[in-house]
């Protein structure tokens, strides 16, 4: 049995470790079976491993985007990253991704799909690809349009709008990239979706929110809404707002409290000083407030009849 440490091999940029470089450190095929076994190594593939140390450490996303490199480093096509797995890389918001790899081939040979892996057969232009952090992938414009043919309207929109806030693609690049893909039969949903898309979406939660209010007929709000005072001094700005009915609504999600809380300062701390504000909206505009969290989303019809009441000027029906 060898007798080198794991931790003197140079595990690359990319935190994947295959199995010939483990072979070439000087380790056999037992060895890996026990440092897997034992922790050390986490299997990512078929001939991919990483640190079980690094596994550990990281969330969902993280570990979808390590299996994804692994995919593509065992990849025999010539393939990009594509849909799901190259959002993660952009850092936009995915629904229900999955543990499955998509990839693009850009050798317009036939796709095929595996345990883990989806691979795509497309019209991929020079355009269509781009490189993050060593990672060939999909554009943020073909990310997002390939969406519509991978999930359904609430999933594409969620994406798109995430790619379209992070200026990873445009409504201007998003219309022109989608005539070359009017045909795709997976694309019916094409003109809905970029009709909904709006990049000033915050979050995913945000999105739904507005797919909800657009389903179910509801009149569409002003979206990032600024409140100022009576000196025209900018005091706040609402999620959404109807300022015809007196109406704005506020998603709440924890990483909203996370990411805007200032430094020293608590969640539970963050969370007084939002109700602070919403008091302060209600007392300039004379506006009723709307709050919607996850929880709501799970139950859209109670939810969608609270904001057809605020709507209406109704109560709240029990």
């Amino acid at each position: 049995m060898t007798t080198l440490k794991l931790s003197s091999i140079d595990l690359r940029h990319d935190h994947v470790l295959m199995t010939h470089e483990l072979l070439a450190a000087g380790y056999d095929a037992r060895d890996i079976t026990r440092m897997v076994h034992r922790g050390e190594l986490h299997r990512l593939r078929h001939g991919a491993y990483t640190f079980g140390g690094l596994w550990k450490e990281l969330d969902p996303t993280e570990r979808r985007k390590l299996v994804a490199r692994a995919t593509l480093r065992c990849a025999r096509s010539q393939a990009v990253l594509a849909g799901p797995s190259a959002a993660d890389v952009f850092g936009a918001p995915t629904l229900n991704a999955g543990h499955e790899v998509h990839l693009a081939r850009v050798d317009h040979r036939a796709s095929r799909r595996k345990t883990g892996k989806a691979q795509h057969r497309s019209v991929v232009l020079a355009e269509d690809i781009t490189v993050r952090d060593g990672v060939p992938l999909t554009s943020g414009t073909k990310t997002a349009l390939d969406m519509v043919a991978l999930t359904d309207v609430p999933g594409a929109l969620v994406t798109m709008n995430g790619l379209l806030h992070a200026r990873e693609t445009s409504p201007e690049l998003l219309a022109r990239r989608a005539g070359a893909m009017a045909h795709d039969p997976h694309t019916a949903d094409m003109l809905t979706v970029l009709g909904l898309a709006d990049g000033r979406c915050e979050s995913a939660g945000e999105t739904l929110v507005m797919h909800l209010c657009w389903w179910h007929g509801l009149p569409r709000p002003e979206l990032q809404v600024e409140i100022r005072d009576q000196r025209g001094n900018l005091v706040a700005r609402v999620d959404f707002a109807w300022p015809e009915f007196g109406v704005f609504l506020e998603f709440d999600g924890k990483v909203k409290y996370l990411r805007h809380r200032r430094p020293n300062e608590s969640v539970t701390d963050a969370v007084l000083r939002e109700k602070r504000r919403e008091e302060l909206v209600c007392g300039i505009t004379g506006w009723r407030g709307i709050r919607v969290v996850w929880d709501d989303l799970a139950h859209e019809q109670r939810t969608l009849a609270r904001i057809d009441a605020t709507l209406r000027g109704e109560r709240w029906p029990a």
